[in-house]
């Protein structure tokens, strides 16, 4: 039996790819891009994910704090 959550992610990867085939045309295979070219994507994706990390953290200690 395979773990849900495993194959959730699996499936959001596969929707992900897909996406950024249509929207960009290309796959991670492109070779255009050195190696800190993918390194400053990956870090501009990580920033964002730490913004909306941030912004989820409030709303739920905005709600903690309601339900006092």
């Amino acid at each position: 039996m395979a773990d849900r959550a495993v194959e959730q992610v699996r499936a959001l990867l596969l929707s992900r790819s897909e996406t950024g085939l249509k929207k960009y045309g290309c796959t991670t295979d492109r070779t255009d891009l050195n190696l800190a070219d993918w390194l400053r994507h990956a870090l501009e994706e990580a920033l964002d994910l730490a913004v909306y990390l941030q912004r989820a953290l409030h709303e739920v200690e905005r709600e903690m704090d309601d339900e006092k």
